[in-house]
């Protein structure tokens, strides 16, 4: 399993296993059509608005994300049903705050994968 973004393109293959995570994705890019959607990791909208509003700092997001979505999940039951050549997708570059990477330490905190960027 891996982490990559959107525009990245180290994703514009056909037989990459792409999961988006995010409540949203880019529409318009044509290597995104195979893609499929895991709504169980969306920090959903009011989170993500929180954030980007400046309501919560980056700690309580991870705390909330923490708390409201990875706390309700079972980690090994996710990574089954994703898959070990699943690559997680959201929309920031590498090197920015997002949640994918918390969703890659919450794998490793829990069932000791590491989930690193593509």
């Amino acid at each position: 399993m891996k982490t990559s973004y959107y525009f990245s393109n180290r994703i514009r293959n056909p037989e990459l296993k792409l999961i988006g995570i995010s409540n949203s994705h880019p529409k318009e890019l044509d290597w995104l059509q195979g893609m499929r959607q895991f709504k169980p990791l969306f920090p959903g909208w009011k989170l993500v608005h929180q954030l980007k509003n400046g309501e919560i700092s980056r700690s309580e997001y991870e705390y909330l994300y923490q708390e409201q979505i990875l706390n309700r999940l079972d980690p090994e039951e996710v990574f089954s049903k994703l898959g070990e050549d699943a690559i997680l997708l959201c929309w920031e570059k590498p090197g920015l705050f997002c949640h994918r990477r918390i969703v890659a330490r919450w794998f490793y905190d829990n069932i000791g994968i590491k989930v690193s960027e593509l």
